[in-house]
């Protein structure tokens, strides 16, 4: 969906009405903001400003107190973030809603030296001029648990119910395939896509493991870090 034309005509037919832009944080957080479609065709010819206090922060959003990169001393002014089209894609929990990356730029148009998704980039130009093409895929293994932010909290984070008790198992009752189905339908249409043995509960009480599909590496990256809870 790389042309232009082609992505709103496509948005048009398909009764788009927003979209979720942003990048990913200094520690992998997808960082966005919701824009109208006519927003969007703006930032797309000229690319769009966003707080560069995601590189300032840490994934609580508490700021670091000896940040360089951007800081109190800096003001968190806005930074320059351009589109990849080719990252475009329907979020199927948000219906009308189309989400698309950016990458940020420093003030002279080159790579934010904070932005992981430019570093890679510049890895990935590396490697090719060394004649290497870079795959991969990634596995997660977490907990999941039968709680909420708020009862967490109440709980001092102890004692946590998990959402399946037990160890590995073919059949883990209702529960657990309810949380499969969601894990492993709904991001495969957002471009998320698990190896053929997809979601499984793993070795301990609540356990799951999670195998997203090899590609090409920006599109692997990309794929792992929107599938990864906040």
């Amino acid at each position: 969906m790389a042309d232009q034309d082609e992505l709103f005509k496509s948005l048009e037919e398909r009764g788009i009405t927003k979209a979720k832009i942003g990048g990913f944080d200094v520690d992998g957080v997808l960082r966005g903001k919701y824009v109208s479609i006519d927003k969007l065709k703006s930032a797309v010819k000229s690319g769009f400003g966003f707080c560069d206090v995601i590189f300032g922060w840490d994934v609580a959003d508490m700021l670091y107190d000896n940040a360089q990169v951007t800081g109190w001393h800096t003001g968190y002014p806005d930074a320059h973030a351009v589109l990849d089209l080719s990252t475009a894609r329907p979020i199927p929990w948000e219906p009308g809603v189309i989400a698309i990356l950016a990458d940020f730029r420093d003030q002279r148009g080159g790579p934010h030296p904070a932005c992981p998704r430019s570093l890679l980039r510049t890895v990935l130009a590396r490697a090719e001029q060394m004649g290497f093409s870079a795959k991969f895929s990634v596995e997660f293994e977490f907990f999941l648990f039968r709680e909420t932010p708020a009862s967490l909290h109440e709980k001092g984070f102890r004692k946590a119910r998990v959402v399946v008790a037990g160890h590995v198992r073919v059949f883990v009752g209702a529960r657990g395939a309810k949380w499969r189905a969601h894990a492993q339908h709904p991001r495969r249409d957002a471009g998320v896509r698990h190896r053929d043995r997809g979601a499984a509960h793993r070795n301990g009480a609540g356990v799951y493991e999670v195998a997203i599909r090899y590609d090409d590496c920006l599109r692997a990256a990309d794929k792992a870090a929107l599938f990864k809870p906040r």
